[in-house]
């Protein structure tokens, strides 16, 4: 895999049937979108769900977003992520991340290590991992935030996928990668007027304002704690979802781009606050 297309698009499919995540999968590559990107948290399995996803498409390209490291060694990840493009012609992205310490600890039973020593040596696992399956090339990068998980994602794989961010946060990603890595940023969109998106964005991020992971780049990037209390204050709303028409979405995923993203997850809020897809806003956004 060369090179990767300006958009994807990320989406939660746990709420969806096996028919609707073919029906996704179908549907973004229809619009011509180039990845389809999700997540593992506490429902489908990530491999199994590239796997069935793949099989439903011809030349869109799957990407996790992201695997836990946590729930599988690095062997086994690395023999997915070979067998995955073995099987589907070189089209999945082996998202890894470290995840967080309620999603370790609680649901999984692990011990949530230092993130960039864990990270480095589950890298180091995967490398020395000896299989027999044929690999031209390993399409792997990783959730990154911080100026250290972004350095490891430069040193020892194709780039990062930062989640919830700014093009502020963009910008100092790619002074840390240098010009020749991937960077594929998140950025959720809710084609609503501000004051109804800010209500569904709320309720979306309301899961992610305790996570230190999140909130401690949150910090770093200006907001305060005052913007960071109860649902979130109106700035951060509006910073964390892009609102409006399609050419208000436009002019966010543009400035991604202006900053030196190479790619842009574009993840569709519902308008109603439900967990199916909105594709008219894909529609609105795919040919940026």
């Amino acid at each position: 895999m060369k090179d990767i297309g300006k958009l994807g698009v990320w989406f939660f499919p746990d709420a969806l049937s096996g028919a609707l995540v073919g029906k996704l999968a179908r549907g973004v590559e229809r619009l011509g979108y180039d990845v389809l990107w999700y997540p593992e948290g506490i429902g489908y399995e990530s491999f199994s769900f590239a796997g069935f996803a793949l099989g439903e498409t011809d030349k869109l390209k799957l990407a996790s977003g992201i695997a836990n490291i946590y729930a599988r060694d690095a062997v086994t990840a690395i023999a997915g992520h070979d067998s995955l493009n073995a099987f589907y012609n070189q089209r999945f992205i082996l998202g890894l991340g470290v995840s967080h310490i309620p999603l370790v600890e609680e649901f999984r039973g692990h011990h949530y290590g230092k993130p960039v020593a864990t990270m480095r040596a589950y890298l180091d696992q995967m490398e020395a991992a000896e299989l027999s399956i044929p690999t031209p090339e390993r399409n792997i990068v990783l959730a990154a935030l911080g100026p250290n998980m972004l350095a490891l994602a430069r040193d020892r794989t194709r780039g990062a996928h930062p989640y919830l961010v700014t093009p502020e946060h963009t910008a100092q990603a790619r002074g840390i990668l240098g010009p020749d890595k991937w960077l594929c940023v998140e950025q959720k969109i809710c084609m609503a007027p501000p004051a109804e998106a800010r209500k569904v964005a709320a309720g979306v991020l309301s899961l992610y304002l305790a996570w230190p992971n999140y909130r401690n780049n949150w910090l770093s990037l200006g907001f305060t704690e005052a913007d960071l209390s109860g649902s979130g204050s109106e700035r951060f709303l509006d910073a964390m979802v892009a609102s409006g028409g399609a050419k208000d979405i436009r002019t966010v995923l543009q400035a991604h781009f202006d900053a030196g993203a190479d790619h842009v997850c574009v993840q569709p809020l519902h308008p109603e606050g439900t967990g199916q897809v909105d594709w008219s806003a894909l529609e609105a956004v795919a040919d940026i």
